[in-house]
């Protein structure tokens, strides 16, 4: 098993991660006991450089992060804690501190669009702003929810029936945003139907 090497300062780069979308979020230092101390209590901790301290992510803003692996590089010269954020990861107030392209086009992921999605329907529920759909939705409540989920399922099914690829596009679109707003009412997260889906995947690999 490899071992951890730190520098001469006493200290190993981490990179922190996104367990869910795989977004890097910033990169930041820890020497032995911030790394130990993430691993017994599943939160991020680091070490600055600049206030020479350990100091625990979210503990005065509150934008904590929950740890679920910490990841050892292959020369054991650096870390990646995958985690799931409670809020922004940059002081800024962005998600990411990587958040400017200074060249060419960002591509986003699929994950990245889901997660920026989950995030504004969550906004919406605690804000709910006037005129916007997904206020609308959460005031009409769960079983408006339900239909429009339905009958955004029937339009797919018709899609596919006409194979129409640009209609299914769309109706599926419309689909998984509808999913998304009853998952966020019934206080169900995307990670939770992950983690099924991983479930059911392993199952299936290790019978074979």
């Amino acid at each position: 098993m490899t071992t951890i090497q730190y520098d001469q300062d006493g200290l190993i780069p981490v990179i922190i991660q996104n367990a869910e979308t795989k977004e890097v979020l910033t990169l930041a230092y820890a020497n032995e006991e911030a790394v130990q101390k993430t691993m017994d209590t599943n939160e991020t901790w680091l070490y600055s450089r600049s206030r020479k301290e350990l100091w625990n992510k979210g503990a005065t803003s509150g934008n904590t992060q929950q740890v679920t692996a910490v990841r050892l590089d292959c020369d054991g010269d650096s870390l990646i804690y995958e985690v799931i954020p409670n809020g922004p990861a940059c002081h800024t107030g962005k998600d990411s501190c990587f958040f400017e392209t200074i060249h060419g086009e960002r591509n986003e992921s699929p994950g990245d669009i889901f997660a920026q999605l989950t995030s504004l329907i969550k906004t919406r529920e605690e804000e709910m702003p006037e005129g916007a759909y997904t206020t609308y939705l959460f005031e009409e409540g769960v079983d408006k929810i339900c239909k429009k989920v339905g009958e955004e399922a029937a339009e797919v099914i018709i899609a596919a029936k006409n194979r129409d690829a640009q209609e299914l596009s769309m109706e599926t679109a419309d689909l998984f945003y509808h999913v998304l707003v009853l998952l966020q009412e019934q206080k169900v997260g995307i990670s939770q139907v992950v983690d099924v889906l991983k479930e059911r995947h392993a199952v299936k690999t290790t019978s074979k």
